[in-house]
Protein backbone atom coordinates (compact mmCIF):
# COMPACT_ATOMS: atom_id res chain seq x y z
CA UNK A 1 0.00 0.00 0.00
CA UNK A 2 1.62 3.60 -0.99
CA UNK A 3 1.78 6.45 0.82
CA UNK A 4 -1.26 8.20 -0.66
CA UNK A 5 -3.54 5.10 -0.52
CA UNK A 6 -2.31 5.04 3.67
CA UNK A 7 -3.73 8.78 3.55
CA UNK A 8 -6.75 8.00 1.92
CA UNK A 9 -7.57 4.99 3.57
CA UNK A 10 -6.95 6.90 6.98
CA UNK A 11 -9.21 9.47 5.67
CA UNK A 12 -12.02 7.30 5.02
CA UNK A 13 -11.47 5.72 8.66
CA UNK A 14 -12.36 9.12 10.26
CA UNK A 15 -14.92 10.26 8.08
CA UNK A 16 -16.65 6.77 9.03
CA UNK A 17 -15.73 6.72 12.96
CA UNK A 18 -17.24 10.51 12.72
CA UNK A 19 -20.42 9.10 11.26
CA UNK A 20 -20.50 6.92 13.98
CA UNK A 21 -19.63 8.77 16.73
CA UNK A 22 -22.73 11.20 16.02
CA UNK A 23 -25.06 8.48 15.88
CA UNK A 24 -23.75 5.90 17.50
CA UNK A 25 -25.58 6.77 20.39
CA UNK A 26 -28.74 6.30 18.31
CA UNK A 27 -27.94 3.24 17.08
CA UNK A 28 -27.15 2.00 20.99
CA UNK A 29 -30.58 3.37 21.86
CA UNK A 30 -32.59 1.53 19.48
CA UNK A 31 -29.96 -1.58 20.01
CA UNK A 32 -31.18 -1.90 23.85
CA UNK A 33 -34.82 -1.39 22.90
CA UNK A 34 -34.53 -4.60 20.14
CA UNK A 35 -32.85 -6.69 22.57
CA UNK A 36 -35.52 -5.75 25.84
CA UNK A 37 -38.06 -5.97 23.61
CA UNK A 38 -37.38 -9.06 22.46
CA UNK A 39 -36.05 -10.71 25.82
CA UNK A 40 -37.36 -8.75 29.14
CA UNK A 41 -41.20 -9.77 29.55
CA UNK A 42 -43.01 -6.43 29.55
CA UNK A 43 -40.44 -4.44 28.18
CA UNK A 44 -42.99 -2.91 25.31
CA UNK A 45 -45.82 -2.81 27.20
CA UNK A 46 -47.54 0.90 27.44
CA UNK A 47 -48.03 0.63 31.34
CA UNK A 48 -43.82 0.00 31.44
CA UNK A 49 -42.73 2.54 29.05
CA UNK A 50 -44.75 5.11 31.21
CA UNK A 51 -43.32 4.17 34.39
CA UNK A 52 -39.87 4.49 32.49
CA UNK A 53 -40.56 7.79 31.57
CA UNK A 54 -42.12 8.99 34.90
CA UNK A 55 -40.01 7.38 37.90
CA UNK A 56 -36.65 6.67 35.91
CA UNK A 57 -36.15 9.15 33.29
CA UNK A 58 -38.33 12.76 34.72
CA UNK A 59 -36.35 13.04 37.58
CA UNK A 60 -32.29 12.00 36.27
CA UNK A 61 -33.32 14.30 33.39
CA UNK A 62 -33.69 17.49 34.97
CA UNK A 63 -30.65 16.41 37.61
CA UNK A 64 -28.18 15.59 34.04
CA UNK A 65 -29.64 19.24 32.41
CA UNK A 66 -27.77 20.74 35.54
CA UNK A 67 -24.83 18.67 34.90
CA UNK A 68 -25.41 19.55 30.93
CA UNK A 69 -24.50 22.93 32.27
CA UNK A 70 -21.61 22.50 34.31
CA UNK A 71 -20.13 20.15 31.49
CA UNK A 72 -20.55 22.90 28.95
CA UNK A 73 -18.37 24.93 31.54
CA UNK A 74 -15.61 22.78 31.86
CA UNK A 75 -16.41 21.57 35.24
CA UNK A 76 -18.34 18.22 36.99
CA UNK A 77 -20.41 19.75 40.03
CA UNK A 78 -20.32 17.07 42.64
CA UNK A 79 -22.57 19.07 45.11
CA UNK A 80 -25.71 17.53 42.71
CA UNK A 81 -27.28 15.27 45.68
CA UNK A 82 -26.38 17.99 47.95
CA UNK A 83 -28.27 20.09 46.25
CA UNK A 84 -31.35 17.89 45.44
CA UNK A 85 -30.81 16.72 49.13
CA UNK A 86 -31.03 20.53 51.30
CA UNK A 87 -33.98 21.53 48.80
CA UNK A 88 -36.25 18.30 49.80
CA UNK A 89 -35.58 18.91 53.02
CA UNK A 90 -36.58 22.24 54.00
CA UNK A 91 -39.38 21.79 51.39
CA UNK A 92 -40.74 18.53 53.35
CA UNK A 93 -40.10 20.50 56.81
CA UNK A 94 -42.18 23.37 55.67
CA UNK A 95 -44.84 21.64 54.36
CA UNK A 96 -44.66 19.32 58.00
CA UNK A 97 -45.32 22.98 59.82
CA UNK A 98 -48.12 23.69 57.28
CA UNK A 99 -46.25 26.37 55.18
CA UNK A 100 -48.05 27.02 51.91
CA UNK A 101 -47.05 24.85 49.80
CA UNK A 102 -46.01 26.92 47.04
CA UNK A 103 -43.69 29.25 49.61
CA UNK A 104 -41.77 25.65 51.07
CA UNK A 105 -40.61 25.10 47.08
CA UNK A 106 -39.31 28.06 46.78
CA UNK A 107 -38.15 27.70 50.32
CA UNK A 108 -36.92 24.39 48.77
CA UNK A 109 -35.12 25.90 45.77
CA UNK A 110 -33.84 28.96 47.86
CA UNK A 111 -32.07 25.63 49.79
CA UNK A 112 -30.51 24.74 46.70
CA UNK A 113 -29.09 28.34 45.73
CA UNK A 114 -27.38 28.27 48.74
CA UNK A 115 -25.84 25.76 47.57
CA UNK A 116 -24.78 26.92 44.18
CA UNK A 117 -23.76 30.35 45.75
CA UNK A 118 -21.00 28.50 47.96
CA UNK A 119 -19.56 27.04 44.81
CA UNK A 120 -19.73 30.13 42.91
CA UNK A 121 -18.10 32.04 45.63
CA UNK A 122 -15.62 29.14 46.12
CA UNK A 123 -14.54 28.93 42.36
CA UNK A 124 -15.31 32.22 40.85
CA UNK A 125 -13.93 34.33 43.75
CA UNK A 126 -11.65 32.31 45.08
CA UNK A 127 -10.27 30.39 42.67
CA UNK A 128 -10.65 26.67 43.72
CA UNK A 129 -10.55 24.36 41.32
CA UNK A 130 -14.26 22.85 40.45
CA UNK A 131 -13.77 19.90 41.24
CA UNK A 132 -12.56 20.33 44.98
CA UNK A 133 -15.20 23.14 45.35
CA UNK A 134 -18.21 20.92 44.70
CA UNK A 135 -16.60 18.20 46.86
CA UNK A 136 -16.49 20.62 50.02
CA UNK A 137 -20.02 21.96 49.40
CA UNK A 138 -20.83 18.27 49.10
CA UNK A 139 -19.25 17.21 52.67
CA UNK A 140 -20.47 20.36 53.94
CA UNK A 141 -24.02 19.47 53.04
CA UNK A 142 -24.08 16.05 54.28
CA UNK A 143 -22.77 17.70 58.00
CA UNK A 144 -26.03 20.69 57.77
CA UNK A 145 -28.56 17.82 57.03
CA UNK A 146 -27.28 14.90 59.54
CA UNK A 147 -27.42 18.24 62.12
CA UNK A 148 -30.87 19.40 61.27
CA UNK A 149 -32.26 15.49 60.98
CA UNK A 150 -30.50 14.08 64.07
CA UNK A 151 -27.95 12.38 62.48
CA UNK A 152 -29.77 11.89 59.41
CA UNK A 153 -33.44 10.50 60.26
CA UNK A 154 -36.04 10.72 57.42
CA UNK A 155 -38.52 13.41 58.03
CA UNK A 156 -42.31 11.69 56.52
CA UNK A 157 -45.56 13.63 55.79
CA UNK A 158 -47.54 10.47 55.81
CA UNK A 159 -49.35 11.88 59.26
CA UNK A 160 -49.27 15.35 58.00
CA UNK A 161 -52.46 16.68 56.24
CA UNK A 162 -51.01 18.53 52.99
CA UNK A 163 -52.58 20.30 50.65
CA UNK A 164 -52.94 18.47 47.16
CA UNK A 165 -50.56 21.13 45.89
CA UNK A 166 -48.15 18.73 47.23
CA UNK A 167 -48.80 15.42 45.55
CA UNK A 168 -49.79 17.00 42.40
CA UNK A 169 -46.08 17.97 41.39
CA UNK A 170 -45.00 14.35 40.83
CA UNK A 171 -48.41 12.95 40.84
CA UNK A 172 -50.36 15.49 38.56
CA UNK A 173 -51.39 15.65 35.36
CA UNK A 174 -51.88 18.22 32.74
CA UNK A 175 -53.52 17.46 29.38
CA UNK A 176 -53.17 13.49 30.40
CA UNK A 177 -49.58 13.86 30.57
CA UNK A 178 -47.70 13.98 34.11
CA UNK A 179 -47.18 17.40 35.26
CA UNK A 180 -43.03 15.95 35.66
CA UNK A 181 -42.76 15.61 32.07
CA UNK A 182 -43.90 18.69 31.20
CA UNK A 183 -41.61 20.21 33.78
CA UNK A 184 -38.36 18.29 32.06
CA UNK A 185 -39.86 19.57 28.57
CA UNK A 186 -39.98 22.63 29.50
CA UNK A 187 -36.67 23.03 31.33
CA UNK A 188 -34.91 21.40 28.38
CA UNK A 189 -36.03 23.58 26.35
CA UNK A 190 -35.51 26.24 27.84
CA UNK A 191 -31.97 25.22 28.50
CA UNK A 192 -31.18 24.02 24.92
CA UNK A 193 -31.94 27.85 24.36
CA UNK A 194 -29.50 28.71 26.20
CA UNK A 195 -27.05 26.91 25.37
CA UNK A 196 -27.24 27.01 21.51
CA UNK A 197 -29.03 30.39 20.60
CA UNK A 198 -27.83 32.84 23.30
CA UNK A 199 -24.87 34.86 23.91
CA UNK A 200 -24.87 33.30 27.39
CA UNK A 201 -24.71 29.97 26.39
CA UNK A 202 -21.69 31.20 23.35
CA UNK A 203 -19.85 32.57 26.39
CA UNK A 204 -20.52 29.64 28.32
CA UNK A 205 -19.08 26.99 25.63
CA UNK A 206 -16.01 29.69 25.22
CA UNK A 207 -15.05 29.42 28.58
CA UNK A 208 -15.59 25.61 28.75
CA UNK A 209 -13.65 25.00 25.37
CA UNK A 210 -10.81 27.65 26.04
CA UNK A 211 -10.52 28.87 29.47
CA UNK A 212 -7.63 30.31 29.06
CA UNK A 213 -8.34 32.55 26.05
CA UNK A 214 -11.73 33.14 27.29
CA UNK A 215 -10.17 35.15 30.23
CA UNK A 216 -8.11 37.23 27.83
CA UNK A 217 -10.88 37.82 25.87
CA UNK A 218 -12.66 39.95 28.00
CA UNK A 219 -15.53 38.11 28.72
CA UNK A 220 -17.10 38.11 32.57
CA UNK A 221 -15.94 35.19 34.11
CA UNK A 222 -17.05 35.17 37.88
CA UNK A 223 -20.12 36.11 36.17
CA UNK A 224 -20.65 33.08 33.82
CA UNK A 225 -19.11 30.96 36.71
CA UNK A 226 -21.61 31.99 39.38
CA UNK A 227 -24.91 32.06 37.19
CA UNK A 228 -24.13 29.17 36.06
CA UNK A 229 -23.38 27.17 39.28
CA UNK A 230 -26.19 29.04 40.85
CA UNK A 231 -28.45 27.89 37.74
CA UNK A 232 -27.52 24.18 38.07
CA UNK A 233 -28.35 24.06 42.09
CA UNK A 234 -31.60 25.08 41.32
CA UNK A 235 -32.14 22.83 38.42
CA UNK A 236 -30.95 20.09 41.21
CA UNK A 237 -33.60 21.62 43.21
CA UNK A 238 -36.31 20.91 41.44
CA UNK A 239 -35.18 17.44 41.27
CA UNK A 240 -35.51 17.50 45.33
CA UNK A 241 -38.87 18.69 45.18
CA UNK A 242 -40.36 16.56 42.44
CA UNK A 243 -38.79 13.50 44.83
CA UNK A 244 -40.39 15.28 47.89
CA UNK A 245 -43.39 14.87 46.27
CA UNK A 246 -42.66 11.53 45.02
CA UNK A 247 -42.16 10.04 48.51
CA UNK A 248 -44.14 12.27 51.01
CA UNK A 249 -40.86 12.54 52.49
CA UNK A 250 -37.12 13.71 52.78
CA UNK A 251 -34.86 10.95 52.53
CA UNK A 252 -31.23 11.20 53.94
CA UNK A 253 -28.39 11.37 51.58
CA UNK A 254 -31.06 10.31 48.29
CA UNK A 255 -29.99 12.73 45.88
CA UNK A 256 -25.89 11.22 45.80
CA UNK A 257 -28.39 8.54 43.91
CA UNK A 258 -28.52 10.54 40.31
CA UNK A 259 -24.67 11.76 40.64
CA UNK A 260 -22.98 9.04 38.57
CA UNK A 261 -26.00 8.40 36.05
CA UNK A 262 -26.33 12.48 35.52
CA UNK A 263 -22.37 12.55 34.60
CA UNK A 264 -22.72 9.61 32.60
CA UNK A 265 -25.78 10.61 31.05
CA UNK A 266 -23.79 13.77 30.18
CA UNK A 267 -20.98 12.29 29.00
CA UNK A 268 -22.46 9.76 26.91
CA UNK A 269 -25.09 13.03 25.64
CA UNK A 270 -21.39 14.55 24.07
CA UNK A 271 -20.86 11.95 21.50
CA UNK A 272 -23.97 13.45 19.67
CA UNK A 273 -22.27 16.67 18.94
CA UNK A 274 -19.73 16.73 16.20
CA UNK A 275 -17.57 19.44 18.67
CA UNK A 276 -18.03 16.57 21.27
CA UNK A 277 -19.68 19.58 23.96
CA UNK A 278 -22.91 18.72 26.35
CA UNK A 279 -25.70 19.24 24.82
CA UNK A 280 -29.29 19.17 26.13
CA UNK A 281 -30.76 16.64 23.22
CA UNK A 282 -27.86 14.40 23.45
CA UNK A 283 -28.22 14.01 27.49
CA UNK A 284 -31.78 13.54 26.82
CA UNK A 285 -30.88 10.79 24.62
CA UNK A 286 -28.42 9.53 27.15
CA UNK A 287 -30.54 9.21 30.12
CA UNK A 288 -33.07 7.45 28.30
CA UNK A 289 -30.65 4.57 27.23
CA UNK A 290 -29.33 4.39 30.69
CA UNK A 291 -32.97 4.35 32.21
CA UNK A 292 -33.99 2.00 29.84
CA UNK A 293 -31.20 -0.56 30.37
CA UNK A 294 -31.79 0.06 34.05
CA UNK A 295 -35.60 -1.25 33.54
CA UNK A 296 -34.40 -4.10 31.29
CA UNK A 297 -32.41 -5.49 33.45
CA UNK A 298 -34.56 -5.40 36.55
CA UNK A 299 -37.21 -6.80 34.18
CA UNK A 300 -34.63 -9.77 33.00
CA UNK A 301 -34.18 -10.06 36.55
CA UNK A 302 -30.45 -9.23 37.25
CA UNK A 303 -30.08 -6.92 40.65
CA UNK A 304 -29.09 -3.73 41.18
CA UNK A 305 -25.15 -4.73 41.26
CA UNK A 306 -25.25 -6.17 37.61
CA UNK A 307 -27.30 -3.49 36.71
CA UNK A 308 -24.79 -1.03 37.85
CA UNK A 309 -21.99 -2.75 35.89
CA UNK A 310 -24.57 -2.97 32.58
CA UNK A 311 -24.63 0.53 32.75
CA UNK A 312 -20.96 0.87 33.41
CA UNK A 313 -19.98 -1.14 30.56
CA UNK A 314 -22.83 0.78 28.37
CA UNK A 315 -21.31 4.44 29.11
CA UNK A 316 -17.77 2.29 28.02
CA UNK A 317 -18.78 1.14 24.65
CA UNK A 318 -20.49 4.61 23.41
CA UNK A 319 -18.06 6.96 25.00
CA UNK A 320 -15.16 4.07 23.08
CA UNK A 321 -16.37 5.37 20.42
CA UNK A 322 -15.69 9.01 20.74
CA UNK A 323 -11.93 8.32 21.83
CA UNK A 324 -11.69 5.61 18.68
CA UNK A 325 -12.19 8.45 16.79
CA UNK A 326 -10.01 10.70 18.37
CA UNK A 327 -7.35 8.51 17.96
CA UNK A 328 -7.59 7.91 14.45
CA UNK A 329 -7.98 11.39 13.73
CA UNK A 330 -4.52 12.05 15.41
CA UNK A 331 -2.99 8.99 13.74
Amino acid sequence: MTDSDKRHFTRRLIARLSQLRRFGLVAALLAVIAFFAAFAPGFARPGNVADVLLNNFALLTIAALGMTLAVSLGAVDLSLGTSIDVASLVFVLLCAHQTNVALAALGGLAAAFVTGALNAVLVARIGIAPFLATLGTLFIGQTVQQLATDGGQPVYLLNVAVPPLFGALAHGEIAHIPVPLWIVGGLALALHVVLSHSVFGRQIAALGAQPGVARYSGLPVPAIVSVTFIASALLYGVVGLLLSSTVKAYVPQAGNGYLMNAIGATFIGTTLSASGRANVAGTLLGVLLLSLVANGLLLIGWNFYWQQVATGVVIFLVLGISFARREARHA
